[in-house]
């Protein structure tokens, strides 16, 4: 199986520790959502493992492959899931290492009322996870 298999399946799955193994140490997640991007697989799982419990109905209708960068694999899972009872569509961007790990990890969600509802709950989540003066992707 692929990494980019491995990857969506351990998503849907909800298994934080394969959706781990398929990330590269040095990932970056980014969002419109967030001010600054999340840096490391340590604290890109932690904001992973917030966003598995704060969605609901969770799941991809749509994969597609990209070709735009021969050097760089990509690939984007499009999803649909609810926040708070409001319906979201999003999509994964993710890029590939060579070494097949995700090496970045884009999100980009719509529409914004229930961006700025995912936004709130997620940022509220990880400053409580944090605890006071940790870092934050969200300052």
């Amino acid at each position: 199986m692929t990494v980019p298999g491995t990857f969506r399946k351990a998503v849907e799955a909800k298994d934080l520790s394969a959706i781990t193994g398929a990330l590269d140490p040095g990932i970056e997640f980014n969002s419109p959502v967030m001010v600054k991007p999340y840096q490391g697989r340590d604290t890109v799982v932690a904001l992973l493992a917030v966003l598995l419990e704060v969605f609901e109905d969770f799941h991809y209708t749509d994969e597609l492959v990209g070709t735009g960068r021969p050097d760089v694999p990509s690939q984007a899972l499009i999803f649909d899931a609810r926040v708070m009872g409001k319906a979201v569509q999003g999509l994964d961007l993710l890029r590939f290492g060579d070494g097949g790990l995700v090496t970045g990890l884009t999100v980009m969600v719509r529409p914004l009322p229930a961006a700025m509802t995912l936004a709130r709950v997620v940022g509220r989540r990880m400053e409580e996870a944090e605890g006071p003066g940790g870092p934050s992707g969200t300052a």
